[in-house]
Formats: structure tokens, C-alpha cells, sequence
């Protein structure tokens, strides 16, 4: 009776440990970002296709800031403009000192790129990059 106790023991936390180990290597469906002139923090994010994806963004800057996704298989070019708007797959704008919470539904898998669709803010770097993988 020990040695079934014991085993039952040793399989709950060796279970409990394998479980915590595939936990932080799953893709997020939270995502929090800071904008700042002229950056995203984090610039780069990892979320399962097709879940629906909560977003909160936070403005620390001194200007509105947009977090634009742009299509899969498209990128923008010299400088984000009304050519490139055609291309969103979804986006947000969020004031100085304001902080938003919204969800959208992560698209296909694939490599994604995000820009800051103000003026003058691609160009100054405000760029990263979004993983969407299969669940």
C-alpha cells in the first residue's frame, strides 16, 4: 500500500512538472505593449492563429501612437501611407497618457509586421514584428 502511495506521488509531480515546463513555451493570447517615441515595448510578440487575442495598450508618449498589423505577405515599404492602408489587418490608436484593453482574432499563422501608422513613425523605427503560430 506504501508503494502505490508513493508512485502516485511521484507521478502527480512529475506530471506537475512537465505541465509547468509546456506552459511558458505556449503562445500567449495576452498581449501588453507600451509605446513610447518612438518604440513598442516588447517589439515582438508570439500568439496562437485564429484565438481571440487580448490587447492592452499603453501610451508613455508624448503623441497618439497607432499598433497597426499590417496583412500577412505584405510589409510597408520606405514610409507607412494611404498606399499601405489597403494592407491592414487590424489596428488601434491610443492617445498620450491613455491606456486601451481590446481583443481581435489572430489571423492564419505566419510572420506578421507591425507599424506605428502616424506620420513620421515608421521611419523613426517605431516597427516589430508579430509570430502567429498554429494552435
Amino acid at each position: 500500500m506504501k508503494k502505490s502511495a508513493f508512485l502516485l506521488v511521484i507521478v502527480l509531480a512529475l506530471s506537475l512538472i512537465l505541465a509547468a515546463c509546456s506552459a511558458g513555451d505556449a503562445p500567449s493570447t495576452d498581449l501588453k505593449v507600451e509605446f513610447t517615441d518612438f518604440t513598442f515595448n516588447p517589439n515582438a510578440f508570439t500568439i496562437p492563429a485564429g484565438q481571440e487575442i487580448t490587447l492592452v495598450a499603453a501610451n508613455a508618449g508624448a503623441v497618439m501612437h497607432e499598433f497597426v498589423i499590417m496583412k500577412l505577405g505584405t510589409t510597408v515599404g520606405d514610409d507607412f501611407g494611404d498606399e499601405d492602408e489597403g494592407n491592414i489587418y487590424w489596428e488601434i490608436e491610443v492617445e498620450p497618457g491613455e491606456s486601451k484593453t481590446v481583443t481581435f482574432t489572430a489571423p492564419e499563422a505566419g510572420e506578421y509586421q507591425i507599424v506605428c501608422g502616424t506620420e513620421g513613425h515608421f521611419v523613426a523605427g517605431m516597427v516589430g514584428s508579430l509570430t502567429i503560430v498554429a494552435p
